[in-house]
């Protein structure tokens, strides 16, 4: 006599965590370790179930790692933002940001760009940073904005600061940052 220990609909779920549904036989010696397994199936699929469920919460990041980057005289403090999730909620539902503090996202190979401002409370500059520091291109951006705002070029790297930050300490294409990311 075989036994099914869950459903088809929730074998289909738990497949990914488990590697494959298995069946328990009326057997002690059979049965604990099956148990076993699939208890460590289920931690993990409820394990990123909620961490999915967090990440897409209405909550700023705010504990993201930093970096310190240079624009000439000017510090800036960076949050960075490599992983693709992180990557994706960006600064959406930040209520303010101090004015030498930006975020940085980092990619995994340069590409064209393009960011929007969905969610995103706060007005911001983004500058399309290649490979060696150089900003590519600027543009601003107003908050719930959905329209795209691309790199003129393939870039890896886009730095996100308050609006009108670049502006004001007159640095435009072609001027460099500087800082640990940049370096070969």
């Amino acid at each position: 006599m075989v036994w099914r220990v869950y459903s088809r609909g929730a074998c289909a779920a738990l497949q990914a965590c488990a590697g494959a549904c298995m069946t328990l036989h009326n057997s002690r010696m059979n049965a604990l370790p099956h148990r076993r397994i699939l208890g460590w199936a289920l931690m993990a699929w409820l394990s990123a179930t909620l961490s999915a469920h967090a990440q897409s919460s209405n909550e700023p990041q705010m504990h993201l790692p930093r970096t310190e980057l240079r624009a000439g005289m000017y510090r800036i403090d960076a949050q960075v933002a490599q992983r693709f999730a992180d990557r994706q909620h960006g600064l959406m539902f930040r209520q303010s940001m101090p004015a030498h503090e930006g975020m940085l996202f980092v990619f995994e190979q340069p590409g064209v760009q393009c960011f929007w401002m969905k969610n995103t409370l706060i007005p911001l500059t983004a500058a399309f940073v290649a490979d060696d520091g150089t900003i590519v291109n600027l543009a601003d951006m107003q908050p719930h904005d959905e329209n795209s705002h691309c790199s003129a070029k393939p870039v890896r790297f886009v730095l996100e600061m308050n609006q009108g930050w670049f502006k004001s300490k007159h640095i435009q294409a072609g001027a460099k940052l500087t800082g640990a990311p940049f370096k070969p």
